[in-house]
């Protein structure tokens, strides 16, 4: 058959419409984060430069960082996402359960420029935050000192909220019975320390106001359900600066967690997922976030990145590790979170 010259340009066309529909399929990453100020302050710091800088487009999806929506996806075989981000006290679950792929850091960044238990298998840390108290002083007369506060009816009658989950709350828990934040999770790992923790909870059961999300403690104390709320620093500071609330933050028995970002088991574009994951850990990519909230920056090498204005509020900041604090344990979640979510949702509907 003869190929006329134009049957040849046409079927040039057609293939250069293909490939313009191949790298547009190709150029689209997914990802699912918490929502909120968090969410905005990734949008800010990394989704739209990456997005301008390499042409890619960013899908925004939000959930409460349910491993079980992951796992969900995972076993259906139909995984709408690339990138979910994670707590440390779920990754190594996911790690371990064939939820998350482990990760090759030869496609990230060098594992050791990393702050220690930010770097994972199966996640790359984004952020360092603060698991704190807050309050409104205009509210609440006189002003608690510590997160451990929490436990003290007598002296701050009224309700407070706590997340509904047994992170951070059993850890507290304990300290606020007296163990010694060095020793918090080897007690916690007795079948001894974890009904001691569950009793001392016990005290203040009925003063709790549970939380999900982490745009709600903010929210509690603004309608004053709450003289005071447990939450994620970075919330309230953002409250403060942006909303204008008099909200106060407590620092003292704060616990330090990482945000972590993972690529869940039959992600679609795992390359353009490792692309992601190599520009946000660049150092000054990775201080970026700290100027939209008062989250640190995970990568050893990043501190000078910061915005000198953003640095005083970070939770890793020196003045807030003066006192005392507790750094999670990621592979105590891995080995107990499981059997500890368990005994909490019993718990709760006692």
């Amino acid at each position: 058959m003869k190929i006329t010259k134009t049957r040849l340009l046409a079927l040039a066309a057609a293939t250069a419409w293909m490939a313009i529909g191949h790298a547009a399929v190709a150029d689209e990453l997914s990802i699912m984060a918490s929502g909120g100020a968090w969410q905005d302050a990734q949008r800010k710091a990394w989704f739209e430069p990456f997005s301008k800088e390499t042409g890619t487009k960013i899908v925004e999806q939000e959930y409460l960082g349910d491993l079980g929506k992951v796992k969900a996806m995972v076993d259906t075989g139909n995984v709408p996402i690339d990138l979910v981000t994670v707590e440390t006290a779920t990754v190594l679950q996911g790690c371990d359960a064939g939820i998350l792929e482990r990760l090759d850091y030869s496609k990230i960044a060098p594992r050791e420029k990393f702050i220690a238990g930010s770097a994972l298998d199966c996640g790359v840390g984004l952020d360092a935050y603060g698991d704190i108290l807050a309050y409104d002083p205009t509210v609440l007369k006189e002003a608690p000192t510590s997160v451990l506060d929490l436990f003290d009816t007598k002296k701050f009658p009224g309700k407070r909220a706590m997340r509904k989950f047994p992170a951070q709350n059993l850890e507290w828990a304990l300290m606020a019975d007296g163990v010694a934040p060095a020793d918090v999770y080897k007690v916690l790992g007795t079948p001894e320390g974890v009904d001691r923790a569950f009793k001392k909870l016990d005290t203040i059961k009925k003063d709790i106001v549970w939380w999900d999300a982490g745009a709600q403690p903010a929210q509690l104390l603004a309608s004053q359900e709450v003289v005071m709320t447990t939450a994620w620093n970075g919330r309230i500071q953002n409250a403060i600066d942006t909303d204008k609330k008099p909200f106060k933050i407590v620092w003292n028995n704060q616990i330090l967690e990482y945000d972590m970002i993972a690529i869940p088991k039959g992600a679609k574009s795992p390359d353009l997922a490792y692309k992601y994951l190599a520009y946000i850990s660049q150092p000054e990519n990775n201080a970026k976030l700290a100027s939209y909230i008062t989250y640190g920056p995970v990568r050893t090498d990043a501190a000078s990145f910061v915005a000198a204005d953003a640095l005083p509020k970070l939770p890793n900041a020196p003045d807030h590790l003066a006192g005392a604090y507790l750094v999670a344990d990621t592979e105590f979640w891995g080995d107990y979170g499981e059997d500890l979510v368990k005994r909490f949702n019993a718990w709760l509907a006692q």
